[in-house]
């Protein structure tokens, strides 16, 4: 009976230290602390050297747990990854990813040497285990501090998070497998590296379509979609790891096929993920929590300190100028995406693997891991809004966006239903635009259920819903939220190359001479790219208007209000592509193909 006692006071004490994370997650969203560093502080304080006095000391169980938690968060990750964002980036972000995950971890190696008397390996096994960053906590802060990111740098964030990870596994690893067995050659970690990488690229994409395949024909009961979709993440995840590929990188790519193709029951997949993800990184970083000694981060507490600030300000920025150097990006994304390379779970959980395989000072990789990961948090979490702000790389944030519902409907992939309130103060109520591929099919007023004729004219405190193809689902959104206050328009601009938005294309034809569909004379150029972009307008999106194009110059509320004039010119040359530009396209065609995306 004593054993069953036990049992029961584990479950307990364990369901009350995750429900202490969430409820502890609410306060630190209030004053904008990083989570991470919450859920730690939880698991320090009931460990041994806290008030709580918990013995735990199982090292396995804090790796299994990491690593099924990194591999929900990484597929997480790909499957609201939309690719046509990034892949105008995967090249900076796969340099990120790689030669700059190596770059950071030689830099800081010669510091750890010195610092922690080290000998140059296990210097630069420290600087493996804190090279990567953790962009799951840097899009948390961006979105608890009311932050919206340039496209780009965004973009090229997001990518680097998803892939950056598996280098730094694979890195890490090699090392450790070094100095448990004292010898190796650059020939065998090279061919280790491609093997990895390699497989791990082919079981994620042939694991993400066997996954879509499954979910569009296999008939499974309702509500069994999201857990499918979840164990089967672990499958390609397991899988990989066993045949010695990256189980990490395949899991994330298999997130980027899946979320960008069109499945039944997508937004409970999505949704189920987010709580598993959630839970799963809340148990990780308690866990880690429990692992930390407070007396035992004394002795290395000062060279951990050194080392956190020679990776944040010198290794993090110098592997990001010599990455980003062959790419268009102004000094000022140059500088904040080095100032948000936040460490965090990933470096913990690394610094755990020499102390499962026994290796001699793993509590001091582990601690040096620590106490970095609390450094950058602190610093570089807190600092990130007016970083962003400072160094002008975060754009007016939007209005929040209204409560969508989205149903799918059985039988069929291409359609699903949308439903939204309707506020006074949003496009669809005040210019009753709606997209073309969009199909208002009822309205609930008062609790009756009518027709779009019934209803007509559609009243404030409606709820609309339409049927839409799933991928554009989140395009409506912009329909209907409320409209941002616009300054009337400027009639000077009209004759120039840069038109208001507010005006209409009846003015735009009179004065061009372009051909406007009767119809449309009286919509604005805002409500043009309102009409026929699928996604919520970002600055150079473009729309042909009969012989001109129409270039979006400046975003305001969600909405273009400076329209650029590309006219055509009568003997328009053609300009030739350089190599380098051709070698990106083909790849991110191959790439394309392949996912089928």
């Amino acid at each position: 009976m004593a054993s069953l006692d036990s049992v029961s006071i584990a479950i307990l004490l364990g369901a009350v230290l995750v429900m202490a994370g969430i409820l502890s997650s609410l306060l630190a969203l209030r004053f904008g602390a990083p989570l991470l560093l919450v859920f730690l502080l939880v698991g320090m304080l009931a460990g041994d050297s806290g008030p709580g006095h918990l013995q735990f000391d199982d090292v396995r169980t804090t790796y299994l747990v990491g690593s099924v938690a990194l591999a929900l968060i990484l597929f997480d990750g790909g499957l609201k990854t939309r690719f046509a964002s990034i892949r105008a980036v995967l090249a900076p972000s796969m340099m990120l990813a790689t030669v700059g995950v190596l770059l950071t971890a030689m830099i800081t190696a010669p510091v750890a040497r010195y610092v922690l008397d080290l000998n140059w390996t296990e210097s630069l096994l420290v600087g493996a285990v804190v090279a990567s960053t953790d962009a799951a906590a840097v899009f948390l802060l961006v979105h608890t501090q009311g932050l919206r990111l340039r496209p780009r740098v965004g973009a090229t964030l997001e990518a680097e998070s998803g892939t950056n990870d598996p280098f730094a596994i694979f890195l890490t690893l090699m090392l450790v497998e070094f100095i448990s067995i004292g010898q190796s050659s650059a020939s065998h970690i090279v061919l280790e590296f491609i093997q990895e990488a390699v497989l791990g690229a082919i079981i994620g994409v042939i694991g993400g379509r066997l996954v879509v395949l499954a979910l569009n024909y296999v008939a499974l009961p309702q509500g069994l979609h999201a857990p499918f979709v979840t164990t089967a993440a672990l499958v390609i995840f397991g899988g990989s790891q066993i045949v010695h590929a990256s189980g990490f990188l395949a899991v994330y790519l298999a997130g980027i096929i899946i979320g960008n193709r069109p499945t039944r029951a997508h937004n409970s997949v999505v949704t189920f993920l987010d709580a598993a993800t959630w839970l799963a990184q809340i148990v990780m970083f308690v866990l880690l929590g429990l692992l930390v000694s407070p007396h035992r981060l004394l002795s290395s507490a000062g060279g951990a300190v050194l080392v956190a600030f020679a990776l944040m300000l010198v290794a993090r920025p110098l592997a990001v100028l010599i990455c980003l150097a062959p790419f268009k990006f102004n000094w000022r994304e140059k500088v904040f995406i080095a100032w948000t390379g936040l460490r965090g779970a990933v470096a913990i959980f690394l610094a755990s693997i020499p102390m499962l395989v026994g290796l001699s000072k793993a509590y001091l990789y582990f601690d040096v891991a620590f106490v970095v990961v609390i450094i950058s948090l602190l610093l570089q979490g807190w600092t990130l809004a007016p970083a962003a702000r400072r160094l002008h790389v975060a754009l007016p944030r939007t209005e929040r966006r209204p409560r969508r519902v989205e149903l799918d409907l059985p039988g069929q992939l291409e359609q699903q239903l949308v439903g939204y309130p309707v506020r006074p103060k949003s496009l669809y109520f005040r210019r009753g635009l709606i997209p073309s591929w969009s199909k208002p099919t009822l309205v609930i007023r008062d609790e009756r259920i009518l027709t779009p004729t019934e209803a007509d004219p559609v009243e404030a405190g409606d709820y609309l819903y339409l049927l839409a193809p799933p991928e554009r689902a989140e395009a409506l959104d912009r329909f209907f939220v409320d409209m941002a206050p616009s300054a009337a328009p400027d009639p000077h601009l009209l004759g120039d190359f840069m038109v208001s938005g507010e005006h209409t294309l009846g003015e735009l034809a009179e004065i061009y001479g372009v051909k406007v569909d009767e119809n449309a004379t009286k919509l604005t150029l805002s409500d043009y790219f309102d009409v026929h972009l699928d996604r919520a307008p970002k600055e150079g999106a473009e729309l042909a208007l009969d012989s001109i194009v129409l270039v979006a110059r400046n975003i305001s509320g969600g909405r273009v209000n400076v329209v650029g004039l590309r006219l055509p010119e009568e003997d328009e040359e053609v300009v030739p592509q350089t190599r380098m530009q051709t070698v990106r396209r083909k790849l991110a065609d191959i790439w394309a193909s392949v996912a089928g995306v």
